[in-house]
């Protein structure tokens, strides 16, 4: 397993803090909590996962091979006893809630289900932390899409209107103002002497990395289509997005998640992670540039179906972030592109990827500027 070596301190993480902590992870099956649960478990933390089973197929959570150190548990966060069981059991120092319905076109087809996974799930998660006595932070993801979005060429604030067109967007508004009304109920910072819990939002771009398989998403639809030798259709080649790599938000999350443990008084607040100005392209930007990248050819075709409305530009403003938690993005998204692109030949060549993925976060994390 790779370890860090000297200092103990790596981008704002202290590694003693998180050595033996308790985690509860939900969502710990899918791309993002995968990615979480082994860079959780490289810090030596005990990492107690709540999901569904894993929602694609390839899975980075079975190719990983995951649960051989996450106590894991199979359950929907709609089911309140079940969940309350589980972190009972658990007795976390840390929540962290990641579940979720995540795409937009599926919560057009599945909006009901989306609704209730995205907000009744977040309600849950929120009722088992007050259930429990042991829970110190609690960070509860959703996405940049909650905001109301007006395509504005400047990034969204944290103090911006939530809203959200489609039901996936739209639920994930939703869930930041459960939480919001959960903080200021239940958890409020301003009785935090009496109740010791900090609780977050955090809201972040569009996450790319090695192990993503959903569908409806650009680089695992791309990677479908090398694998299968055929032209890869585009919705909106010029869209523009906030790309970034899995790694810069999950940092973002866990040095919340270490500062409301800490301080919860003073950062139970929204927060946006997403990366710096110049890495928001538009997709043909990046399909360009990973065709010329990759090994094998890559032809892609405009889609000139009919298609479910997704914004066009959305940016966020990373100020607070920066200046409060003193996070940064660490990579440029040609750095993040490069990784992607290791992690996929590893995967054609049939290579450790639960190791390789542990290099990529020694990388990321020993990386002193942005490259």
């Amino acid at each position: 397993m790779v370890k860090w070596k000297g200092t103990l301190e790596v981008m704002g993480l202290d590694l003693n803090f998180w050595k033996n902590k308790k985690v509860f992870l939900t969502g710990h099956t899918g791309f993002k909590g995968s990615w979480l649960s082994i860079w959780l478990n490289t810090m030596d933390a005990k990492v107690y996962g709540y999901a569904l089973t894993p929602p694609t197929n390839p899975s980075l959570y079975e190719i990983a091979e995951i649960d051989k150190f996450v106590k894991n548990t199979y359950g929907d966060v709609r089911n309140l006893d079940s969940l309350k069981k589980s972190i009972s059991e658990a007795n976390p120092d840390i929540v962290i809630h990641m579940a979720a319905q995540s795409l937009v076109r599926a919560s057009y087809e599945s909006p009901v289900d989306t609704y209730s996974t995205n907000v009744m799930g977040t309600v849950n998660v929120l009722e088992a932390v007050r259930a429990s006595k042991n829970v110190r932070s609690v960070v509860i993801v959703t996405t940049d899409k909650c905001y109301e979005n007006k395509e504005w060429d400047w990034g969204y604030r944290e103090n911006e209107a939530m809203g959200g067109y489609d039901p996936y967007s739209n639920s994930k508004g939703c869930a930041e103002l459960v939480t919001a009304s959960y903080r200021s109920s239940f958890f409020n910072p301003d009785n935090y002497d009496q109740h010791q819990v900090g609780v977050a939002s955090a809201r972040a771009g569009n996450v790319i990395g090695g192990g993503d398989w959903a569908r409806d998403r650009l680089i695992p639809d791309l990677f479908h289509s090398v694998l299968k030798n055929e032209p890869l259709l585009i919705r909106s080649p010029n869209a523009i997005r906030p790309w970034q790599h899995v790694l810069e938000p999950l940092g973002g999350y866990l040095l919340l998640a270490q500062k409301l443990y800490a301080e919860g008084n003073k950062f139970s607040d929204a927060w946006n992670f997403g990366p710096n100005e110049i890495d928001a392209k538009p997709v043909s930007w990046i399909v360009d540039y990973l065709a010329k990248h990759l090994d094998q050819d890559l032809l892609w075709e405009y889609d000139k179906n009919s298609h479910p409305h997704e914004a066009n530009y959305l940016k966020l403003d990373i100020s607070k972030a920066k200046n409060r938690l003193g996070w940064t993005p660490k990579i440029n998204l040609e750095m993040a592109l490069k990784l992607i692109l290791e992690w996929f030949q590893a995967y054609q060549k049939k290579e450790n990827l639960h190791q390789l993925i542990q290099e990529q976060i020694h990388f990321f994390t020993s990386v002193n500027n942005k490259l």
